[in-house]
């Protein structure tokens, strides 16, 4: 726990067997509880997982990255997490920053918290790949300044969130993709949540998850039609599906000491 909130660690996984002990075996004693959903690996990840006490939900077939993620908050809420932290268990980022990640959430300064691979050069020196890098800069400096912010990065696997938050968005409207991620920020960012990130130092190697080319490029098209989607449904001009039943933060649950509230819908 940290500041009295349970602290609940989500791994979203498929075909992780390799790299998903290392991360669980890392994860620190503030951590109340380690879900992981496995999404129909053909590797042994669910019984590595189940062997280092996880709990483990396994889907019947793939549902996607974003399908995965769905079930892993769905969970989550259900055990009583009061911040969730989202981690890749490929190993990529360093498990030990849960404790800094979930604080800026537990103790009020945020409603999400982001650990990024752009800030103090984390990512080149972790072995960032230079295409993937230049695609990340751009994508994110577009996404800025159509949606009128200043993160560092929209595409990291390291994510916490306030319970509130997450009661608050429709998840299960968005992708069942990659772009989910995006789409998941961009309607934080309608029900007004405070971002923050903290520096992540990421390691890339053979075992890290990765996407093709082909499904990087729809990515990032997808990652633009969010963008623009989020920017009309905030000038009132139009709402995407994504962004109909997004429930926005009243003012009164978000200053640091003030209590949970309720949740009024985005009109």
């Amino acid at each position: 726990m940290i500041n009295d909130k349970r602290i609940v660690v989500v791994l979203p996984a498929y075909n992780a067997e390799r790299t998903v002990g290392s991360t669980v075996l890392e994860l620190p004693e503030t951590v109340d509880d380690v879900i992981l959903v496995d999404d129909f690996s053909a590797d042994r990840t669910v019984e590595v997982a189940r062997a280092l006490g996880v709990k483990v939900v396994v889907h019947d077939r793939n549902r996607g990255y974003g399908g995965n993620q769905k079930t892993c908050y769905r969970h989550a809420l259900a055990v009583g997490a009061d911040v969730v932290v989202m981690l890749h268990p490929d190993y990529q980022y360093s498990p030990s920053l849960v404790t800094s990640i979930a604080g800026m959430v537990a103790y009020g300064v945020y409603d999400v918290a982001l650990g990024s691979r752009m800030l103090m050069g984390g990512a080149l020196s972790g072995g960032m790949p230079m295409y993937k890098f230049v695609a990340n800069r751009a994508l994110t400096w577009v996404q800025n300044r159509v949606q009128g912010a200043s993160l560092s990065e929209y595409h990291t696997g390291y994510r916490a969130f306030r319970r509130e938050l997450l009661e608050a968005l429709p998840l299960d409207a968005n992708s069942d993709d990659f772009v989910f991620d995006n789409q998941m920020l961009a309607q934080a960012m309608l029900a007004g949540a405070r971002i923050g990130e903290i520096s992540c130092p990421t390691r890339y190697f053979p075992e890290a998850s990765s996407i093709n080319l082909a499904r990087s490029i729809r990515y990032g098209f997808g990652v633009l039609r969010t963008a623009f989607e989020f920017r009309l449904a905030k000038q009132g001009l139009s709402r995407a599906p994504i962004f109909e039943r997004v429930l926005r933060l009243t003012p009164a649950v978000r200053p640091l000491a003030a209590p949970a509230g309720a949740l009024t819908r985005v009109r």
